[in-house]
């Protein structure tokens, strides 16, 4: 099978390498984090005006209408260096609303691809699984609920909340100055809120709920396991630059078999990932059934992929854990994506449900 991505893609690629290359090295995530901004605005605008946040939104929203597989390339390169900005809630946001809202939403998504607006997701409650059904309610267009812990709440322009409405799973967007937003800490340092709805207005998107609310599921699939498998891609690809140069005993660590074997596991995690990632994000632009294959990727992201962290911390000893040195940043943000997906065994589950 080929995997290559076709010449589109790949410069899509290339472009969104050069782009955060010079936007989102070590000393500006740094100087981010320093400053206590809630997302690097610098970066955010430099992917707009490069055309990379629209390169997924429909021509009328002034987009190149090129669907998840230009979203899962974005977002595994802004995975690999870990990018301080609001890319994985946001594409999944607009890449939803794009495929299931009216002419007007999908207008309306013009700002957010010139990187002048951010969009959110509320993708479940908090404690509950990826495949359980919404819970907040909406009557007449008015929204009750907690929707749970949602990033860059305070931020966003729009906040996508999947919601019961007469008894059917629908998605409604939310303006978050009709709810109450309180901030939290969290475990990357990304700014996130608690939500709680009380009789706030909210648009429905689209006409068709149920349809709305399955590729919201899709779509968040695809983008945490193409986050993740850039998380992994950076770790590996810094773990290999330290062990050709570290030295111990008069050798490289690279030179020990032990240390061989490891890197390989880590190889083979990460090649795994890809594989699945990428067969499941190409049948969603297909229009194919994908559900499956995503949630293959998602089991390797939560599973094997975090482990590969772990191994890859182990490899490069007490500089791994160093807050001087990236790699603590792939580790925090690659559990933090297993979170999100509820885990190895919500994901093995699914699997079998799903077969």
């Amino acid at each position: 099978m080929d995997f290559e991505l076709d010449e589109t893609h790949a410069e899509l690629r290339a472009l969104a390498a050069s782009v955060l290359d010079r936007e989102a090295d070590q000393a500006r995530i740094e100087a981010h984090e320093r400053g206590g901004r809630p997302y690097d605005a610098g970066a955010w605008k430099a992917l707009a005006q490069a055309g990379l946040l629209g390169a997924c939104l429909p021509p009328e929203a002034g987009g190149a209408g090129l669907g998840p597989l230009a979203m899962a390339v974005i977002l595994r390169e802004a995975g690999a260096r870990v990018a301080p900005v609001p890319a994985l809630p946001g594409l999944i946001a607009a890449l939803t609303v794009a495929g299931h809202g009216t002419d007007a939403q999908r207008r309306a998504l013009a700002p957010f691809g010139e990187g002048e607006e951010v969009l959110t997701v509320a993708s479940r409650e908090a404690g509950s699984g990826p495949s359980d059904p919404p819970t907040v309610i909406a009557r007449d267009g008015r929204i009750t609920g907690r929707p749970g812990i949602v990033p860059y709440a305070a931020e966003a322009s729009a906040i996508l909340v999947p919601a019961l409405s007469d008894g059917e799973a629908a998605l409604f967007l939310v303006r978050p100055g009709d709810a109450q937003v309180r901030p939290v800490p969290t475990a990357t340092g990304e700014s996130a809120a608690v939500v709680t709805l009380e009789d706030a207005p909210g648009e429905m998107v689209g006409e068709q709920g149920a349809a709305a609310v399955a590729a919201l599921r899709l779509n968040t699939l695809a983008a945490v396991t193409a986050t993740a498998s850039g998380v992994l891609a950076g770790a590996l690809a810094l773990t290999k630059g330290h062990i050709a140069a570290r030295r111990q005993f008069d050798r490289v660590l690279a030179e020990f078999q032990a240390v061989t074997m490891q890197i390989a596991d880590v190889y083979i995690a990460a090649r795994a990932l890809d594989v699945a990632m990428w067969t499941g994000v190409w049948r969603l632009g297909e229009g194919l059934p994908a559900e499956r294959d995503l949630a293959v990727a998602a089991y390797n992201a939560a599973g094997e992929a975090v482990r590969a962290l772990y191994t890859c911390q182990h490899l490069h000893g007490g500089i791994g854990l160093d807050l001087t040195y990236p790699l603590h940043r792939h580790f925090g943000l690659g559990k933090h994506l297993a979170h999100l997906l509820g885990g190895e065994q919500a994901q093995l589950e699914l699997i079998g449900a799903l077969v």
